[in-house]
């Protein structure tokens, strides 16, 4: 993609990331699925990629909401990320992931996981924290979401308080 096809920066859009990966032998447990530990280590790879596009600077997990498993996957299957940028605060950005299991033979999918993980921009020299700009949510469910990411940050802040 050449930079005048880019989306522009600031935008959800711009944000967006969709990672793939097949679950290897080394990636599952016991009983021949994915580990769950395994699942959110990619989660996090591919979020802390959206924030750092955003951000464009280091960027640092600072916490993770939670992580809903809903279907395990199978040593052979295809697991398919995608990341975008939900809501954005001073120096913190909350990213939203969806899992997805992938059939070969279809190309259906079938939803694995979500998770929302919350980032912080820091400066690449002092590595204290930078400020980002406000992602600018377009679609009628960008702005669905970064409406729920600002009211899941409230809650946030109020059980840092407590």
């Amino acid at each position: 993609m050449s930079k005048s096809d880019s989306p522009a920066r600031g935008t959800v859009a711009a944000t967006k990331v969709e990672m793939t990966e097949i679950v290897m032998p080394n990636d599952a447990n016991p009983l021949g699925n994915a580990m769950g530990g395994r699942v959110m280590h990619w989660i996090d790879v591919c979020a802390a990629v959206s924030a750092g596009r955003h951000a464009r600077t280091p960027v640092v997990t600072a916490s993770v909401d939670n992580i809903d498993f809903h279907n395990p996957v199978p040593v052979g299957g295809i697991i398919v990320l995608l990341a975008s940028v939900n809501y954005t605060g001073r120096t913190s950005m909350e990213v939203g992931v969806k899992v997805w299991q992938e059939e070969r033979s279809t190309g259906n999918r079938n939803h694995v996981a979500s998770a929302y993980l919350t980032f912080v921009s820091l400066d690449p020299e002092t590595r204290k924290p930078r400020e980002v700009m406000p992602v600018e949510p377009q679609t009628d469910d960008e702005k669905r979401r970064w409406a729920a990411a600002k009211q899941r940050r409230e809650l946030r802040l109020l059980h840092r308080k407590s």
